[in-house]
């Protein structure tokens, strides 16, 4: 998939959670107010923190999508887990707001139940929510993008805050219909447990997207398929060292291989750049690869057992 394919599922999936989530400001916002629900304008609340957070991706996308520059020679592939940071923390705050709110609510007592309209919204906001969720985290990892999976999650805790407040409303409501006033804060009772959740989520996204904006170096066991590529090329007699590390959704590798001491220094360069050519082309997520061509050597320990008659050095065809 080219770059440019990536962006523009990536920036629709962004469309759709604005869209999406707009829609649901709108639906649970009105009717929490018309019902009286906390819980459901606290779960209003939080829709409306993910369209600031798909906008914070959608400008992680852009940014993501420049082309390398003098002051950003690996490209801007980092811009995207910022974004996912920047969403983290619009979730942590929007929590501790509505956490606040709920527990004001409680203190100067609630005198009604919430209407059963208010149970209507929150279904609905329940499947909406997890059909974008299960959308989004599947572009996302198809994409490798950070952000839209970190975006993805969101729609996951709006799901879980939903649910929560589902039992709250329909506590108090059931509360309303028997003339029970303590059943009456079950609402904004849901409302704080709704906040718990979404400052947890906010707290374990941050966590991770801080994580992946450090140079991260993949494992000998994720750069197997890139071990494989290299050997499979001619002139490549052993390869070295090999250090593959994540920038963004990008991986940039940098890799030593060893070429027959007896070729041109001209040959030994068109092994490297068909390793690196090699390597882009099979690998969608490898942007960048530095190659550092070696003589070989029959003695050193990675082939202790082979022939060191110099004349059984390859050609720079095997």
């Amino acid at each position: 998939m080219s770059e440019d394919q990536r962006f523009k599922k990536a920036e629709f999936a962004a469309w759709v959670g604005i869209i999406g989530n707009l829609i649901l400001v709108i639906v649970k916002g009105s009717i929490g107010l018309i019902s009286n629900s906390k819980a459901l304008i606290a779960d209003a609340v939080h829709s409306a923190s993910d369209i600031a957070g798909s906008f914070a991706v959608l400008i992680g996308l852009k940014a993501a999508k420049l082309p390398p520059d003098k002051d950003h020679p690996y490209g801007h592939g980092k811009a995207e887990p910022i974004a996912a940071i920047i969403v983290s923390i619009l979730l942590i705050l929007v929590s501790i707001e509505v956490g606040i709110s709920a527990v004001k609510s409680i203190y100067s007592g609630v005198e009604s139940a919430p209407k059963f309209m208010a149970i209507y919204a929150i279904v609905f906001s329940i499947v909406v929510k997890e059909a974008m969720f299960q959308y989004k985290y599947r572009l996302g990892k198809k994409l490798s993008s950070q952000a839209l999976i970190a975006n993805a999650w969101e729609h996951r805790s709006d799901v879980f805050s939903s649910l929560a407040a589902l039992i709250g409303i329909g506590g108090a409501v059931i509360g309303g219909h028997f003339e029970i006033p303590w059943m009456y804060y079950l609402d904004p009772i849901a409302g704080i447990f709704v906040a718990v959740l979404v400052f947890i989520m906010g707290y374990r996204l941050i966590k991770e997207s801080i994580h992946n904006t450090m140079d991260h170096v993949l494992h000998q066991e994720d750069t197997e398929d890139l071990h494989k590529t290299i050997e499979s090329v001619p002139g490549v007699l052993a390869i070295n060292e090999l250090r593959a590390r994540e920038h963004g959704h990008y991986v940039i590798v940098d890799v030593k291989i060893s070429v027959n001491p007896k070729i041109s220094v001209l040959d030994g360069h068109k092994i490297g750049k068909m390793v690196k050519k090699r390597l882009i082309k099979q690998h969608t997520n490898v942007s960048d690869v530095f190659v550092h061509v070696n003589p070989y050597d029959p003695g050193y320990p990675y082939k202790n057992n082979v022939d060191s008659d110099s004349n059984g050095f390859p050609s720079i065809l095997h």
